[in-house]
C-alpha cells in the first residue's frame, strides 16, 4: 500500500507540476503588447496565407489551443485569438506549425491523428469493460475471469499513454523545426523576445507530459476502484 501511495504521488507530481509551470510561463507573457501589430488569430491566418495554406482555417475555441487535421482548422482559446500578447503570437506560430506538419504529410503527425482516433474508441470501451469485470466475475463465479477483464481494460486505457509518448517529438517538431524558424526569419518578434519565445515553445509542447501524466492516473484510479 506504502509503495503504491508513493507511485501515485510520484505520478500526481509530474501531471500537477508541468501544468503549473505551463500556465505560470504563458501568463507571465499573456500581457498586451502595442508594439505587435496583430492578435494571434490575426497572426496564425497571416502565416498560413503566406505558406500558401489558405484551405486551413482559423478559428476561436474553448477546448484549448490546437489544429484538427480533420478539419484544417487552427483553434486558439479567446486569449490567444483576440490577445496581443507575446503568449498569444508564439502559440498561434506553434499550432501553425502543425498545419505545416500536415501540409507536407509529417508521418509521425499522421502517425498521432490515427492512434487518437483509436485511443477514444478504446479508452470508451476499456471504461465499459473494466466496470463490467466484477459483475462477469459474479455471474462466473470464476476469479480468473476477473482478471482477464482488467487486464485487457488496462491494455485498452494504456493506449492513451501511448497516444501521448507519439505526440511528444510531434510537438517539439512543431515548436522548434516550425515555428521557431517562422517567428526569426519573418521578424515577427522583437530579438530582445525570443528567449521567452523559446520557452512558450517548450511549455507549449510539454502540456502533453502532464496529459500522459493524467493518463497514467486514470489507470491506476482504475486499480484503486476495483482493488487490485
Amino acid at each position: 500500500m506504502a509503495a503504491l501511495l508513493l507511485i501515485i504521488a510520484v505520478v500526481l507530481g509530474l501531471a500537477v507540476l508541468p501544468q503549473m509551470w505551463v500556465r505560470r510561463v504563458i501568463e507571465e507573457h499573456a500581457g498586451e503588447r502595442s508594439d505587435f501589430p496583430g492578435t494571434g488569430g490575426e497572426f496564425a491566418r497571416h502565416v498560413l496565407d503566406e505558406m500558401k495554406l489558405t484551405h486551413v482555417k482559423v478559428e476561436e475555441t474553448s477546448l484549448g489551443d490546437h489544429y484538427d487535421p480533420e478539419t484544417k482548422a487552427v483553434r486558439l482559446m479567446p486569449q490567444h485569438f483576440n490577445g496581443r500578447s507575446l503568449s498569444a503570437v508564439v502559440i498561434a506560430a506553434h499550432e501553425a506549425g502543425h498545419a505545416m506538419q500536415d501540409a507536407t504529410g509529417y508521418p509521425p503527425l499522421q502517425a498521432r491523428t490515427r492512434l487518437a482516433k483509436q485511443a477514444i474508441r478504446m479508452e470508451k470501451v476499456g471504461a465499459i469493460v473494466m466496470l463490467a469485470a466484477p459483475l462477469v466475475m459474479a455471474l462466473a463465479k470464476a476469479p480468473h475471469f476477473l482478471i482477464i477483464e482488467v487486464f485487457a481494460g488496462m491494455m485498452i486505457l494504456s493506449m492513451t499513454i501511448l497516444l501521448h509518448a507519439v505526440t511528444l517529438p510531434v510537438e517539439f517538431d512543431a515548436s522548434f523545426r516550425r515555428a521557431l524558424p517562422v517567428l526569426k526569419a519573418g521578424g515577427y518578434i522583437p530579438a530582445r523576445d525570443m528567449p521567452a519565445a523559446r520557452k512558450i515553445l517548450r511549455a507549449a509542447a510539454f502540456t502533453y507530459v502532464a496529459a500522459a501524466a493524467m493518463s497514467l492516473l486514470d489507470v491506476m484510479r482504475w486499480l484503486r476502484v476495483l482493488r487490485i
